[in-house]
């Protein structure tokens, strides 16, 4: 039997979880055969953070967007889906195809940028909510602007974003899936969670796979993974109209590229990793990128700079979920 939950008499919650549930199951018994199968075909890249020179398998997004994608397939046998659930599912499987042709080869940036600013393109006549409420302002509606602007922009800053604030075992994973579940949790609240089905099997997928990224990371996720989960960020933003609150959980995401913005107008020397100066305490270069702050000037483990980076963004996000209404 198939339940409808486009039927107003569904309870939402039973879907929620198996779409949520069934991808973190699956990836998580699954990931291990990826970390291995990564390492016999030589896909490695190198954990600078690391004493030790140490090789850890790479790419391992693409676990995450099969894993989403197959189980979101399954639960069509019992759930009947919105259209935009399979628009959606089709934004973020496009931005993950480009995480692959950025891992394998160099498009250029620009026309990496362009196309992928047309991929949220199928977003645009799903997008309902095309307007949003300035505190003391009121309703703003944007119509035409919200769609052919905002709408592509936003996808393609949020995957971008998350691309850049990475670096740590875990950071960029943990960080995605915080903002994820904060996101899903505002939708509930609101009693809107019709057209999100199929970012919360890439949330339930990711959070499987930051088990084995984080601390020690056994696996990392490679443009692929920063990719897709970036865009399953923007498009549930977009979809759920949560411009305000959602740019406010990325307000750390935002810090680190204004800062990295200003590291390269003033042309101060380029440095992409720090070290662990041998005892586990890191050892970066500057403080320009938001990252490295806190190791910069106190002494720390990347797990310990890791959790501060949770932190932070986590009283965003609650920020963001406390927004009233669909600011």
């Amino acid at each position: 039997m198939i339940l409808d939950i486009e039927s107003p008499s569904t309870i939402y919650g039973m879907v929620l979880v198996s779409n949520f549930l069934l991808p973190f199951i699956v990836a998580y018994i699954s990931i291990p055969y990826f970390i291995n199968k990564l390492a016999e075909k030589g896909i490695l890249a190198r954990d600078y953070y690391k004493h030790v020179h140490t090789m850890v398998p790479d790419r391992g997004g693409i676990a995450i967007l099969l894993i989403a994608m197959v189980c979101f397939s399954l639960n069509t046998l019992f759930f009947k889906y919105s259209t935009t659930n399979y628009v959606v599912l089709i934004v973020i499987a496009l931005f993950g195809l480009f995480g692959i042709l950025d891992d394998m080869i160099d498009i250029g940036r620009v026309t990496k940028l362009l196309l992928m600013y047309y991929c949220s393109y199928p977003l645009i006549q799903y997008a309902t909510h095309t307007a949003f409420i300035l505190p003391a302002v009121g309703n703003i509606e944007l119509g035409i602007l919200y769609l052919q602007f905002i709408v592509p922009t936003y996808v393609l800053v949020a995957s971008n974003l998350v691309n850049m604030h990475s670096g740590y075992n875990g950071l960029a994973s943990g960080l995605s899936t915080i903002i994820l579940i904060s996101l899903i949790i505002k939708s509930a609240l609101l009693g809107d969670v019709e057209n999100i089905f199929a970012v919360v099997s890439v949330t339930g997928a990711t959070l499987a796979y930051l088990l084995y990224d984080k601390y020690p990371s056994r696996i990392f996720w490679g443009n692929i993974g920063s990719l897709t989960i970036g865009a399953a960020i923007g498009t549930i933003i977009v979809i759920q109209g949560f411009i305000i609150s959602g740019f406010i959980m990325f307000i750390p995401h935002t810090i680190n590229f204004l800062m990295y913005a200003y590291w390269r107008a003033m042309k101060f020397p380029v440095a992409k990793f720090g070290k662990d100066r041998g005892d586990g305490i890191l050892e970066v270069p500057n403080p320009l990128t938001l990252k490295w702050v806190l190791p910069y000037y106190r002494n720390v483990t990347e797990k310990q700079a890791t959790w501060a980076m949770y932190a932070l963004t986590g009283i965003f996000c609650v920020l963001g979920i406390l927004m009233p209404g669909r600011i």
